[in-house]
């Protein structure tokens, strides 16, 4: 299963552009995405394979601290995680009533 996977690492200084691009290219080939500049923190959103969301945090941190590492980034702690996975997102649309999903043919 997929999941996507939001991390944050913050730290004691300012986070330079330069240092969010380099994340950004770090982390582009598991689907992510970094963010970061101008604040005492620096994060990535990635996509991941795992059976769990716990797995997918743990194939996800070491993802990011590799990611930071090549990025020339500080290896700052990990303060935030969140996962969003696949199924999950199914199970989000079987709550739509019939007649309120973005396909109903209604006219807007």
């Amino acid at each position: 299963m997929k999941w996507t996977v939001a991390l944050q690492a913050e730290g004691d200084r300012e986070i330079r552009l330069e240092e969010v691009v380099e994340l950004a290219d770090a982390v582009a080939s598991h689907g992510g995405v970094a963010s970061g500049m101008g604040t005492h923190s620096y994060g990535a959103q990635i996509v991941v394979e795992a059976a769990t969301s716990d797995e997918a945090v743990e194939v996800a941190v070491a993802m990011f601290t590799a990611a930071a590492e090549r990025a020339g980034l500080p290896s700052w702690p990990v303060v935030s995680v969140e996962t969003d996975g696949d199924e999950e997102a199914m199970d989000w649309y079987e709550d739509i009533p019939d007649g309120r999903g973005f396909n109903d043919g209604a006219e807007a």
